[in-house]
C-alpha cells in the first residue's frame, strides 16, 4: 500500500483525506439514519395509548423529545394539544423543518467530496504530466522521472474515481432515505393530529 502511495506522489494524500472523511461519513450517516431510530413505527400507537391512559404531562414530552426525531415532532405538537389544530400542525411543520435538517446532516459534504474527488484526481494527473514534460532534457528522457510522472498521472486519476464513485452512490442512497424517512413522519404527525381531534380512529 505505502509503495502505491509513494507511487502516485504528493497529491494522493489530498484524496486519501478525502477518503477517510467520506468514509466516517457514510458510517455515521448509516447509523443515525435507521428507520427504527428515526421513525419508530410503534411510536404513534404507544404515544395515543400514553395519552388516553394518562393524558399529556411535561414527563411525558420530555421522554418524546429524547426518544428519537419523531418523537420531537409529537412532542412539538402535544404542547399545543389545547390549540386548534392549525396551530399544532405549524408546531409541528417547525418542529419537522428542525429534524429534516438535522437529518441531512453532512450529506452537503459527502457530496461535496464526491465532486471533487475527480478534480483531485485531475490535479494529479497535471503534476504527473509536468513531471513527464520535466524530464525531457537535451540529453533525452530521464526514465526514472518519466516512469514517475506516469505513475502520478494514473494512480491519481484511479484513486479520484475509486473516492468519487462510492462517496456519489452513498450520497445519493442517503438523500432518498431522508426524503423517505420526512415523507413517513410527516405521515405520523398528520395521524397524531388527526386523533387528538377527534377527525380519525386510532
Amino acid at each position: 500500500m505505502f509503495a502505491i502511495v509513494e507511487a502516485a506522489g504528493w497529491p494522493i494524500w489530498f484524496l486519501i483525506l478525502a477518503s477517510i472523511i467520506a468514509v466516517g461519513l457514510i458510517v455515521e450517516r448509516f447509523v443515525f439514519l435507521r428507520t427504527s431510530r428515526v421513525s419508530p413505527p410503534s411510536l404513534l400507537d404507544e404515544v395515543v395509548k400514553e395519552m388516553k391512559q394518562r393524558g399529556v404531562s411535561s414527563g411525558m414530552l420530555n421522554r418524546l423529545a429524547e426518544s428519537s426525531p419523531l418523537g420531537r415532532i409529537f412532542a412539538a405538537g402535544l404542547k399545543n394539544i389545547k390549540s386548534p389544530p392549525e396551530v399544532m400542525k405549524e408546531s409541528i411543520e417547525e418542529a419537522g423543518r428542525k429534524v429534516t435538517h438535522e437529518l441531512e446532516r453532512f450529506l452537503t459534504t459527502l457530496g461535496t467530496i464526491a465532486s471533487i474527488s475527480p478534480l483531485l484526481g485531475l490535479f494529479g494527473t497535471v503534476v504527473g504530466m509536468i513531471e513527464i514534460f520535466g524530464s525531457q532534457t537535451a540529453m533525452g528522457n530521464n526514465p526514472a522521472t518519466l516512469a514517475h510522472g506516469i505513475s502520478v498521472a494514473l494512480y491519481n486519476t484511479a484513486f479520484g474515481l475509486i473516492v468519487a464513485i462510492p462517496s456519489m452512490i452513498f450520497y445519493r442512497h442517503f438523500r432518498a432515505q431522508v426524503d423517505s424517512l420526512t415523507v413517513e413522519m410527516e405521515q405520523q404527525a398528520i395521524k397524531l393530529v388527526e386523533i387528538v381531534h377527534g377527525q380519525r380512529k386510532d
